[in-house]
């Protein structure tokens, strides 16, 4: 039965006498037991996420969980001698928010290495690219990440002709925003062994002009020809970036992220280096393919501070749109002779499939294009025939981009997670009708539809692809405009959803996504102390203005691990 925003209040509270009574319980006659310390956060609005209480005056925190939320004064009064008072000083407090798909070791390197996020034009990367060769010392090869050509003036993607003149003899690898295309400039090329007779692998695209010349555009499984030409970071270097991106994350707001793609051999460092205290933010781990069999004999698992969660793999079905590799039903707009890659056949689907439903392992699949999503529900629903008893699946589909309309009612229907990211819609609105053609919209990025229908919409960034900003991330939700609040007819501005949904796309549906809605997600007795605090109320404030709160204090388990300089 729901609670009356009364009762819940009441009902908290009264979390403080029964902390007493157990103490008292426990205590041996005459001797004097210590109570937990208590912090109490107060000060400006607090909103719960519970449906029916969903704002109250102060929260009450002991060893890293909820004891009470209601009034100020109950809680002050209730919670006994000297309790810490963490003073919001009018900043709302909302519970934890939780990036549903992000790349934990991306968003260090991103800021690592040469960074060409923001890059506005061919010309401003070729100028980067140049003062990155005058600072390189004798490099093997000169690796960047984060260009995307969406809005350049020159209206295409950079090729190895911009990047030849300042990088005539050194190896060049520019990664694209999305991480499914790269630019190599001929020196690269050359030494990978690529020329204009190069096959295209399975599931990937070598781009060639009308004369059939190699451009030195590579798309997704084609970026593996020219792997060798960059070291993976050795396990010290990992540290640093995943040390870093935890930083980063947590001065954004987030108490925690669900961390995509990750190699299985990296888990033990993420577990330890949270265990040690490196870096204080949740990470529920979605693994690469490769690890699915040692998984599957210890799921979930769990590091000694309960902070690292590792029980899903990640799958690929298609590339992005961005780069045309989005697996389309029909073909580009913008390029009839193509419809997308397909990375991954039913074939090798299905024993994939099978051994992890049998293992109670989640899975969560990349799928971009309308074709990729409706072939991979329909792998998902007959995966779930085969298996009746299993009835607490929560399989996810990642992205989850262009949708045929008919497909969005089964997201429900087969308790199928829509993970799904806001910004990518305000970004990629901006070339996705010349990609797709205005009839194809109707069912991108489709939240609206998906929660009316009765999905779980999951809402996440996929940094470094995106900025990873919860933010911007809720005011794309909300509002479903550019950051500079251009829209058109064909946004389909119907699809944007409300505050209170935003709100739960970004805090409980992430926690329900990793199993985790009885700890997280919302801010109840007994659950964990997990909290973002932002200098303006998000949930009231002109639509506008969203983007113009900041971070002021991020809290896990009831430490504060962000908190903003005055």
């Amino acid at each position: 039965m729901a609670l009356s925003t009364k009762n819940f209040r009441l009902f908290s509270a009264s979390f403080f006498a029964l902390l007493s009574t157990a103490c008292s319980n426990d205590a041996e006659p005459n001797s004097t037991t210590q109570q937990p310390a208590v912090t109490i956060f107060t000060g400006g609005p607090i909103y719960t996420g519970v449906e029916n209480a969903p704002t109250v005056e102060a929260v009450a925190v002991s060893e890293g969980n909820i004891l009470a939320v209601g009034t100020r004064e109950i809680i002050i009064d209730s919670a006994g001698p000297d309790p810490k008072i963490v003073d919001l000083a009018g900043a709302a407090l909302y519970p934890g928010f939780t990036d549903a798909h992000a790349h934990l070791l991306g968003i260090g390197m991103r800021e690592l290495t040469f960074n060409l996020e923001g890059t506005e034009s061919i010309a401003a990367l070729v100028e980067a690219l140049s003062e990155a060769v005058k600072q390189a010392d004798n490099p093997k090869s000169i690796i960047g990440v984060g260009w995307i050509e969406t809005g350049w003036p020159e209206g295409r993607m950079p090729n190895r002709y911009d990047l030849d003149p300042v990088s005539d003899d050194i190896p060049v690898l520019l990664i694209r925003a999305d991480g499914h295309a790269l630019v190599a400039n001929s020196a690269a090329l050359i030494a990978s062994n690529i020329d204009d007779a190069t096959p295209d692998p399975a599931g990937g695209k070598i781009e060639r002009d009308e004369n059939g010349v190699a451009t030195g555009i590579l798309i997704d499984n084609a970026m593996t020809l020219v792997q060798a030409l960059w070291d993976a970071p050795n396990e010290a270097r990992k540290r640093e970036a995943y040390s870093k991106a935890a930083e980063v994350y947590s001065s954004h707001g987030w108490t925690g992220l669900h961390n995509m793609s990750v190699a299985p051999e990296n888990i033990a460092i993420i577990e330890e280096m949270s265990d040690q205290k490196d870096f204080a933010i949740r990470v529920y781990n979605s693994i690469d393919v490769a690890g699915l069999d040692a998984l599957a004999e210890a799921t979930p698992r769990t590091n000694k501070n309960n902070h690292v969660i590792t029980r899903a793999i990640k799958l690929y079905i298609d590339g992005a749109l961005g780069s045309r590799g989005a697996a389309l039903t029909e073909p580009y707009s913008d390029r009839p002779e193509n419809a997308g890659l397909l990375l991954m056949t039913p074939d090798e689907a299905r024993p994939i499939l099978e051994r992890a439903i049998s293992a109670d392992i989640q899975v969560n699949t990349h799928a971009i294009g309308d074709r990729g999503n409706s072939l991979l529900l329909d792998w998902y629903e007959q995966t779930f025939a085969r298996h009746p008893d299993k009835t607490d699946i929560r399989w996810r589909i990642e992205h989850a981009q262009i949708l045929h309309t008919e497909d969005i009612p089964r997201f429900a229907e087969l308790g199928v997670i829509a993970s799904m990211q806001p910004s990518h819609a305000i970004g990629d609105m901006f070339f996705a009708k010349d990609r797709l053609g205005a009839d194809r919209l109707e069912g991108a990025y489709a939240w609206r539809a998906l929660i009316d229908a009765g999905a779980v919409v999951a809402g996440g960034s996929d940094a470094p692809v995106e900025r990873g900003d919860p933010l911007i991330e809720f005011y794309a939700a909300v509002a479903r405009k550019g950051l500079n609040g251009y829209s058109d007819e064909y946004w389909h501005p119907e699809q944007a959803v409300t505050r209170d949904e935003a709100l739960k796309m970004l805090t409980l549906w992430p926690a329900y996504a990793s199993f985790q809605e009885n700890a997280l997600g919302t801010i109840e007795p007994g659950k964990r102390a997990d909290f973002t605090v932002f200098s303006k109320d998000i949930m009231t404030i002109a639509e506008d203005d969203i983007l113009t709160a900041k971070p002021v204090m991020t809290v896990v388990s009831g430490e504060i691990i962000f908190q903003a300089k005055k």
